[in-house]
């Protein structure tokens, strides 16, 4: 009979715990499909978007090597084009890469103009890396030597020929060839004379800067 009793009773509690989790599932059902739906979607969410990052950024790079191909095959203006394309459309870095490329492209033509203003362009883009901004500051202050003033190179350079700044050495090069192009010796003197004394300067840089030096000083006019 006891066994009667304690068979009845489990019957009874399981019954009633049926009875509550339909209650529950009832009232919180919706609620629990809901939540689960967006841990899934969350997780399919972050694969999805980890398989389009190295999908875009591999699309784009597969692109800036084709463009760099057509460059080397002296294709220049379908490199243009491609590259062109890439600024507006592609992903991580390769825009940027691809607008430094495009300006070299046409420096290389022989577009003088419009290289220089797409490298002050790319210089003072605040959104791209500051060193990538650096350098396109110093490919344009050298395309300045011949095409431009001094006052135009200062303006792209000067700024970077602190002794703090790891392009300093360019830097003081470019403006001590400008200075000697607009024929401000004195000037010049002072900026190879600071390469020269810089220990960290690039041996090619330094060697230049020396060369010059000696010329200036040959000369007797500063």
């Amino acid at each position: 009979m006891a066994n009667q009793d304690d068979s009845f009773i489990r019957e009874v509690n399981e019954e009633l715990r049926s009875d509550q989790m339909k209650a529950i599932w009832t009232r919180f059902g919706g609620v629990i499909i809901a939540v689960a739906a967006l841990i899934i979607l969350g997780t399919i969410g972050k694969v999805g978007y980890d398989y389009w990052q190295d999908a875009s950024s591999s699309e784009s790079g597969d692109a800036f090597l084709v463009a760099l191909d057509l460059a080397k095959e002296n294709k220049s203006d379908e490199a243009l084009a491609a590259l062109t394309k890439l600024e507006q459309d592609g992903y991580g870095s390769y825009p940027v890469l691809a607008r430094l490329r495009a300006a070299t492209l046409e420096a290389e033509k022989g577009e003088t103009d419009a290289a220089i203003a797409a490298f002050t362009d790319i210089g003072k883009d605040s959104r791209i890396p500051a060193a990538l901004r650096d350098a396109a500051r110093l490919r344009a202050a050298y395309l300045l030597i011949d095409a431009g003033t001094y006052e135009q190179v200062s303006a792209e350079v000067e700024q970077l020929a602190v002794p703090q700044n790891a392009m300093r050495h360019s830097a003081r090069e470019a403006l001590g060839l400008a200075a000697y192009k607009a024929g401000d010796y004195a000037k010049a003197k002072s900026w190879f004379q600071q390469i020269a004394e810089d220990t960290e300067s690039p041996r090619g840089i330094a060697n230049r800067a020396q060369m010059l030096l000696d010329v200036i000083g040959a000369s007797g006019k500063a």
